[in-house]
């Protein structure tokens, strides 16, 4: 019998080798782009074009211009493509207009750790393409194992400021040269061009290797959160409960499926699973996913953290709008949890579960991994230590037990006697306390006394030895 592609992906998915992921820069410097002037037009013939005197810039110019004047910065730099330049026109330019004195913008507000300024992508090809990969708001900036990618006609200025000295990346390509070892990348920065492309309080290094560790690599930028979630603008949500992916900065109408797993899992052959299975379908295209490690801490009680260990986050995020939004990532999660109950053993995954925004949640468990076991035995020890240590204490008067309500009071409300009301019990007298604490008194606690003390619906009587009627007579 011929086995089908979707009987075959479990079994090649475990031999899947580790995917390289690019993150690109977006905004450039160049001469030709439009939105880098203030009136919005690449100048022409007749304008008079000036770069803020004091700003720091390397600008690409791809083509000749003719320019009726030209104000350059006291630190610039020009990167001229071949067959490009300068020159002034005389005269009105006739396809230029009256002309303008246009203004190039300044960059230096761009910052590295703004999600929004980068895309990314499994290949540069696919960069090209614009087969873009979706990334929580901390993935979606360059982390310690990434390539990182300027586009090779354009030129750039980023601010690299960032909580540590360093930024560190896997390599850097830029104007068609890529540099893999920091030795020629930190001669690379200390030039001019470096330092007009690159500024800020911390040094970009290549340093990092690539992820060598197949169940996937933490990105690194945890420490930069701050950073990174101030460049971000949250948008109202309309559904029921947003939910708040570990590393992403604002809530999203959608589900998160969260999957422990062996060291038998390969999270980038599982995400090209999900790719193939799911996303390639057309009801699953308005879903944007993604896959990534992030740690998880244990804790006793519920309390003390003992422990960090690691899941893997599968976020998916419902493009839909109106009353229905996350309904269709919900349902994704749900195929995505069948299938982990299929072919879960194959894929390395222990056990997954997953919340919804609509409220819902699941789970499918396919073993117990042994970082869950551990926690539950250590849970259980640490519970009976805190017993031992509470009975100790107490024995040796470390501790106080607090006192339970009286029940005397109760008891006394609820004693009624055989003809309904309350039994008289009369008065607590000194002379009838405990014999020992009594002088003896001939007869007082002899059997002739009982006599004296009768019993009647109304109480208990007796004859009071100090009111004795022999003595009273006498």
């Amino acid at each position: 019998m011929m086995a089908t592609t979707r009987d075959l992906l479990p079994f090649l998915c475990m031999f899947g080798s580790a995917l390289a992921v690019y993150k690109q820069w977006i905004p450039d410097t160049n001469f030709e782009n439009a939105t880098n002037w203030d009136k919005g037009s690449v100048p022409c013939g007749s304008d008079q074009v000036v770069f803020p005197a004091q700003g720091k810039v390397a600008v690409y110019v791809e083509t000749a211009h003719t320019l009726a004047g030209m104000s350059l910065p006291v630190d610039g730099e020009f990167i001229l493509a071949s067959g490009a330049g300068f020159s002034v026109g005389e005269g009105q330019d006739p396809g230029c207009g009256a002309g303008v004195t246009t203004q190039f913008k300044e960059f230096d507000s761009l910052k590295w750790f703004d999600p929004a300024l980068w895309k990314a992508a499994s290949s540069v090809d696919d960069l090209q393409k614009g087969s873009y990969l979706f990334f929580v708001h901390e993935e979606s900036v360059p982390c310690h194992q990434d390539d990182v990618v300027f586009r090779d006609a354009s030129s750039f200025r980023v601010d690299v400021s960032g909580n540590q000295n360093t930024v560190s990346v896997k390599s850097v390509s830029v104007l068609r040269q890529k540099f893999s070892s920091n030795s020629d990348f930190s001669q690379f920065m200390t030039s001019t061009l470096g330092k007009l492309l690159f500024h800020g309080s911390s040094s970009l290094r290549v340093d990092e290797p690539s992820c060598k560790d197949h169940t996937g690599c933490e990105c690194g930028n945890s420490g930069n959160r701050e950073r990174i979630c101030a460049n971000v603008e949250c948008s109202h949500l309309d559904c029921k409960k947003p939910l708040r992916p570990v590393g992403h900065c604002c809530d999203v109408c959608g589900a998160i499926v969260t999957i422990q797993f062996s060291t038998s899992f390969n999270l980038d052959s599982y995400r090209q699973r999900l790719q193939h299975l799911f996303l390639a379908l057309p009801k699953y295209k308005s879903i944007q996913m993604a896959a990534s490690k992030v740690p998880k801490t244990h804790r006793l009680l519920g309390v003390i953290p003992y422990e960090t260990s690691h899941d893997i986050q599968v976020v998916l995020l419902d493009q839909n709008t109106g009353s229905e939004s996350g309904v269709l990532a919900e349902a994704l999660a749900r195929d995505i949890l069948k299938d982990v109950q299929d072919q879960g053993s194959h894929l390395g995954i222990d056990s997954a579960d997953f919340h919804a925004s609509s409220g819902a949640s699941g789970s499918d468990v396919a073993g117990m991994s042994g970082g869950d076991v551990a926690g539950i035995v250590l849970g259980i020890l640490a519970l009976v230590t805190f017993l031992a240590v509470i009975v100790i204490a107490y024995h040796r008067g470390l501790v106080r037990m607090p006192r339970l309500p009286s029940l005397s009071r109760w008891k006394k409300d609820n004693e009624i006697d055989e003809l309904g009301g309350p039994i008289d019990h009369g008065f607590d007298n000194p002379m009838f306390e405990k014999s020992q604490a009594l002088p003896e008194i001939p007869g007082l606690y002899g059997t002739d006394s009982l006599n004296g003390i009768t019993l009647t619906h109304s109480g208990v009587h007796f004859v009071n030895p100090v009111y004795d009627e022999t003595d009273f007579n006498a």
